[in-house]
């Protein structure tokens, strides 16, 4: 319950924030004449969208297992992870295209920087203070859509500063062409976090196996108990749902042990897997090994 309740205060607390950047980017923007600004302000309200679906699929991956949902909810929260990254990208390419307009297309304006420095400067600590909490209740809880929101917010202070650099150096050198460069190279920037966040969860949805590394402590955790004669296991399988990940796999136990003791064992297994990567569904399925069978393939 605990974990719920600091899931839903981070999601909260991102879109506020993110709303009161927006209108500070936009304002300052408008009467500096600065893309680059505006273009952070387009950054800032993929941002907001992001958080406000972060905020929805905490609600619902937090709802238990029903009828119409056995295996639970974790699914939105991957279905809102993929998205954030469609925004993201959507964000950048927009934000290229409006530079590029004003390279090619318009005159620059010229840009008033003490304004935008003073916005940007705002954007890069408040975004800092928020994506670090984001992150710490993301690792805390497992949750795939706050993790993915921190990442927005972590190239929005990339981004800020990437801009709150060439507004100084605009406004000592009077090169205003800078503006829209400086626009597009955020734009760019942003375009490696949109696709990245998009592989992770769209890998989540498409029921990729765990990270090898996890696969490696599964495997790990079993081979630690064939002291207590587990002879093998078959058939692992993994995936990602959300903050969760499920696990099946086969163990093979002699044909003489009783129905208790392969349970004990199981039990024990489960624990060591849940202390290696957290939260976990397993599902094992026991069979005995057969004496005969094997003395037959000899």
């Amino acid at each position: 319950m605990q974990n719920v309740i600091e899931k839903k205060v981070a999601a909260g607390l991102s879109i506020v924030s993110n709303a009161v950047i927006i209108i500070l980017k936009l304002i300052a923007g408008i009467i500096s004449g600065s893309i680059s600004i505006i273009s952070e302000a387009i950054h800032s309200l993929s941002d907001f969208l992001a958080s406000v679906l972060t905020f929805f699929a905490v609600m619902k991956s937090s709802e238990p297992a029903d009828s119409e949902h056995p295996f639970g909810h974790g699914r939105y929260e991957d279905m809102s992870g993929f998205i954030e990254g469609g925004l993201i990208v959507f964000a950048a390419f927009y934000i290229i295209y409006e530079a590029s307009k004003k390279i090619f297309f318009s005159t620059p304006l010229e840009t008033e920087t003490t304004l935008g420095i003073i916005v940007m400067g705002i954007a890069v600590v408040a975004n800092f203070l928020v994506s670090s909490y984001l992150f710490y209740v993301g690792k805390k809880t497992n949750s795939i859509s706050l993790l993915a929101d921190g990442e927005h917010l972590r190239t929005d202070i990339w981004s800020s500063l990437g801009v709150l650099a060439g507004l100084v150096l605009i406004k000592f050198t009077g090169l205003n062409i800078l503006d829209p460069l400086i626009a597009i190279l955020v734009a760019l920037f942003i375009l490696k976090a949109g696709f990245s966040i998009s592989k992770t969860t769209l890998n989540n949805l498409l029921d990729v196996a765990l990270p090898e590394q996890d696969l490696q402590k599964i495997e790990t955790a079993v081979d630690e108990m064939k002291t207590e004669c587990v002879v093998r296991y078959r058939a692992l399988k993994s995936r990602s749902s959300g903050p969760e990940k499920l696990i099946e796999m086969t163990l093979i136990f002699p044909e003489d042990m009783t129905i208790k003791q392969c349970h004990d064992v199981c039990d024990k297994i489960e624990d060591k897997i849940k202390n290696a990567l957290g939260n976990c569904t397993i599902s094992i399925h026991l069979e005995p090994e057969c004496t005969k069978c094997q003395e037959n393939k000899s």
